[in-house]
């Protein structure tokens, strides 16, 4: 009974977070923060980037590529294992084609891990950014209909333990 509560009260507050599409502008400022966090594109950057950084850079973007994979294999093997299908919508086919599943949010433990990463290893200037970043794409995702309130809370706090864990294990 409590779980049906709180599944309703989920998608009710989701449905009011969500933009209509009589909002064009907002939707692609939107679109713009929900993509921001693809794991390609984190990953491809942080590729790029590793060649050309001084040694300590270096040893900050391994940690940051480790939490990258690691919070994915976990996130994924949840995803697989729950099996919860995404809110009805039509914004966001790839993910909708490539990944059906919306618990938890793949992209919220992403944002949330390299931000508290960024705010362990970096200068707090950029942390805080991060920190505001993650907010965005979090609430974007909802804004767009590809996850519900509670895939993002999950997904951030996976995150957040993971960042942890690397920060920790890493050294």
């Amino acid at each position: 009974m409590v779980l049906k509560k709180l599944t309703r009260i989920d998608y009710s507050v989701s449905q009011k977070i969500r933009l209509p599409s009589t909002r064009p502008t907002l939707r692609r400022a939107a679109a713009l923060f929900a993509h921001s966090a693809d794991s390609w594109f984190w990953l491809a950057g942080l590729i790029i980037l590793y060649p050309l950084a001084s040694p300590n850079l270096k040893s900050i973007l391994l940690k940051l590529i480790i939490g990258i994979l690691v919070t994915a294999v976990f996130v994924l093997s949840l995803k697989m294992t729950i099996k919860r299908p995404r809110p009805e919508g039509e914004w966001g086919k790839i993910y909708r084609t490539t990944d059906p599943h919306s618990f938890p949010s793949g992209h919220a433990a992403r944002a949330a891990m390299l931000s508290l990463l960024v705010f362990l290893l970096g200068p707090a200037w950029l942390g805080g950014v991060m920190v505001l970043w993650s907010l965005l794409v979090a609430a974007a995702r909802i804004a767009l209909g590809v996850h519900y309130l509670s895939d993002i809370l999950a997904g951030a706090g996976i995150g957040l333990l993971f960042g942890w864990g690397v920060y920790i294990i890493t050294g």
